[in-house]
C-alpha cells in the first residue's frame, strides 16, 4: 500500500504542476483507524496528503458531478464502473476527466471490526499480508483480512478499473467467492418470506437518506421522497411500509445502473442490510438482460429509453 500511496502522490503532483487538471479527488488520512476520507487537492504541494489503504471505501464518483474545469480522480474498480455509467448518462464529461486507476484488494468494513472486538475501542490497526492486527488500550488481537472485508468486496468481479488514463499498481486476480451464502438464501425465499425479512430490516430505518446521498447514481434534482405535490411518503420513519416503499423505489431506479459498490450499505447508521436488496436487483438485471453495469461505455443500458432518430 505504501508504494501505491507514493505513486498516487507523485501522479497527482505532476498533473497539478503541469496544469493538466485543476483538482485531484482522492483519499486522505481519516480521524479513525481503518477509515480514510475523501481528499480534494488543488495545489502540487498538497499531493502529499493523498493516501491509499484498506479504508478507502467511499465511491469517489459521487463527488464529480457539477465540477468545473478538468478533474483527476483516483478510481478503484467500482468507482470506475460508476464513472462509466455517469458518462453514459451525460452527468460528467469524459474529456474533462483524468482517471487514475488503482487495483483494489478490497476494503475493510469498520462495522465488522467493531463486531469482532465486541465493543472494545480500536485505537490502531495494521494490515500484514492476509492478517489484520487490531490494537486498543489493553488488547491486541489478530484477525483474517478476508473476514473483515466489506460484503460487496467479497463478491466483486471487477476489482481492477475498467476505465482509466493512468494505471498504478499491478492488476488484482479476480476470485470467485461464495462466502455470501445469505444472499443466495434470500433468492430461495418465497415472496412472503422476503417481504417479512425486509419489513424486519427496514423497521430500523430512520429515513436519514444517507444511502441516497452516498450513492453516485442517486442524482435526481428532486427525489420523489422530497416531493410535496404529490406526497409519496409520510415524514415519519415509524411507518414501516413507507420505509419499504422508499427502498423498493430506490432499488428499481438503480436497475441496470447500480455497480453494487456497497456505498449505500456502508452509509447506513442503523446497520440495515441494504446490500441484500441491491445485490438481488443487480443479479436479476444480469440474469434477465445479460447486462453488467459500468463495464462498457458502448453498451446501452437495458432500461434506457429508446431514441427515435429521424
Amino acid at each position: 500500500m505504501h508504494e501505491l500511496t507514493k505513486a498516487i502522490q507523485e501522479t497527482a503532483q505532476k498533473l497539478l504542476q503541469e496544469k493538466e487538471v485543476e483538482l485531484v479527488v482522492g483519499f486522505g488520512e481519516g480521524s479513525l483507524p481503518l477509515r480514510n476520507t475523501p481528499c480534494f487537492v488543488r495545489h502540487p504541494e498538497e499531493a502529499q496528503n493523498l493516501v491509499w489503504g484498506y479504508g478507502c471505501e467511499n465511491n469517489l464518483a459521487a463527488f464529480l458531478r457539477h465540477r468545473p474545469g478538468k478533474v483527476a480522480v483516483v478510481a478503484k474498480g467500482c468507482d470506475s464502473r460508476s464513472l462509466v455509467e455517469l458518462i453514459k448518462e451525460n452527468q460528467i464529461s469524459r474529456e474533462n476527466m483524468v482517471i487514475i486507476g488503482v487495483p483494489c484488494r478490497g476494503m475493510i468494513d469498520r462495522k465488522k471490526a467493531n463486531q469482532l472486538l465486541a465493543g472494545k475501542e480500536l485505537i490502531e490497526a495494521e494490515v500484514n499480508g492476509g492478517n489484520v492486527l487490531l490494537k486498543g488500550r489493553d488488547f491486541s488481537e489478530t484477525f483474517l483480512l478476508e473476514q473483515m472485508l466489506h460484503d460487496s468486496c467479497l463478491t466483486c468481479q471487477h476489482p481492477n478499473p475498467v476505465l482509466y488514463d493512468i494505471m498504478l499498481g499491478e492488476p488484482v486476480t479476480v476470485k470467485q467467492n461464495n462466502s455470501l451464502s445469505g444472499k443466495e438464501d434470500l433468492k430461495a425465499k418465497t415472496p412472503a418470506e422476503r417481504r417479512a425479512y425486509f419489513n424486519q430490516e427496514l423497521s430500523r430505518c430512520i429515513r436519514c437518506y444517507a444511502c441516497r446521498q452516498a450513492c453516485p447514481m442517486c442524482f435526481c434534482e428532486e427525489c420523489f421522497v422530497d416531493c410535496s405535490v404529490p406526497v409519496w411518503l409520510s415524514k415519519s420513519s415509524l411507518n414501516i411500509q413507507d420505509n419499504v416503499f422508499f427502498q423498493a423505489v430506490r432499488a428499481m431506479h438503480q436497475a441496470g445502473r447500480c455497480v453494487d459498490c456497497g456505498a449505500c450499505d456502508r452509509a447506513c447508521p442503523m446497520g440495515i442490510n441494504l446490500s441484500a436488496l441491491i445485490h438481488k436487483m443487480v443479479s436479476d438485471v444480469q440474469e434477465v438482460f445479460d447486462y453488467t453495469a459500468g463495464v462498457s461505455l458502448e453498451e446501452k443500458p437495458p432500461l434506457a429509453a429508446p431514441v427515435n432518430i429521424t
